[in-house]
């Protein structure tokens, strides 16, 4: 069915005959197949008598041949529908795969954000990336690398020409108050000494649909844009660009991209809740330290917090 839907991907009208054609089946074949999408992926199909079927919007589905030119080193494969990026390479590693590595996918049944929140996942249309690395030296390779990789996807976005994109700690990008793209950490092993990180990166691409349930304001690339986005250049360009990020911060540490993070942080200055469970701390944001905790005036005190269940959320007042 995969490649019946990469015939389709260009939104315009194509014959039953034609497609049948090329893949070889008869048009009530190519009709089933066209049932099986709509009801596996939710994907509308329009049918016109005498002109065939489109999709009811265009697809830019993922290119491995176009991923191959990113990072060379890295393997990166591209699946079609799976729970999550993040599971599959926590699987493959504790299989035996060497990373670094990344794995891709059209679509996820169980796509997982922060704080255990469902991360929306149709098909074809958003990135659904994650990368496993392996870690030596300690936990202070870790420090800030949750806004390593945002700053990352940042620099893409931007140079992707989108306008009023910024970061808020730890692991959001936002386009004013809407969520664009977010980062899932996940570790395996000992963070004292070797240890594998799973880097998860998501990012609404070409989502456009109002009836999309998401529990925050959200907003996509094509929204922000208004044209459709080629995901396989965008992946090439985010693994290029975090490799390169990652690079910088192994040199040099987080303190080296400390002042370009802050730079883009949104919520500077801002008052803002740090919700940890029941517990709620308000202050203004000060910015971040060199291992990239959060810095907060508390009532004229500066304080520090680090943690990867904190929640960081503007105040009414603010």
């Amino acid at each position: 069915m995969l490649t019946l839907l990469k015939l389709l991907q260009d939104g315009q009208f194509h014959s039953g005959e034609a497609l049948g054609r090329v893949l070889g089946i008869s048009r009530s074949a190519i009709w089933k197949q066209l049932q099986q999408l709509e009801l596996d992926y939710d994907l509308p199909i329009h049918k016109l008598r005498g002109k065939g079927y489109r999709l009811a919007s265009p697809l830019s589905l993922l290119d491995p041949l176009k991923l191959n030119d990113a990072v060379p080193g890295w393997t990166k494969t591209v699946v079609e529908t799976i729970d999550s990026t993040n599971a599959e390479v926590m699987r493959r590693i504790a299989a035996g795969e060497e990373p670094p590595f990344a794995v891709l996918a059209e679509h996820q049944s169980g796509g997982r954000g922060r704080r255990g929140r469902q991360w929306v996942s149709p098909y074809g249309q958003n990135l659904y990336c994650s990368v496993g690395l392996r870690i030596e030296g300690g936990a202070r390779q870790l420090e800030g690398l949750s806004l390593v990789v945002g700053l990352a996807v940042l620099r893409v976005l931007r140079a992707k020409g989108l306008s009023g994109v910024g970061l808020k700690w730890p692991n959001d990008i936002l386009v004013g108050n809407r969520k664009i793209a977010g980062i899932l950490l996940e570790l395996i092993g000992d963070p004292a000494d070797i240890c594998s990180v799973i880097i998860g990166i998501g990012i609404n691409v070409n989502m456009r649909s109002p009836d999309v349930q998401i529990d925050q304001p959200w907003t996509s690339m094509l929204l922000e844009g208004g044209e459709l986005v080629d995901r396989s250049e965008l992946a090439v360009s985010v693994l290029e660009q975090l490799d390169l990020c990652l690079a910088q911060s192994a040199y040099g540490g987080f303190k080296t991209l400390r002042a370009e993070w802050e730079a883009d942080h949104l919520w500077q200055g801002r008052s803002a809740s740090l919700v940890a469970g029941q517990r709620r701390i308000d202050g203004v944001v000060l910015g971040v330290d060199d291992s990239g905790a959060l810095r907060m005036d508390v009532e004229g005190v500066e304080s520090v917090f680090s943690g990867g269940e904190l929640s960081l959320r503007l105040r009414d007042d603010s």
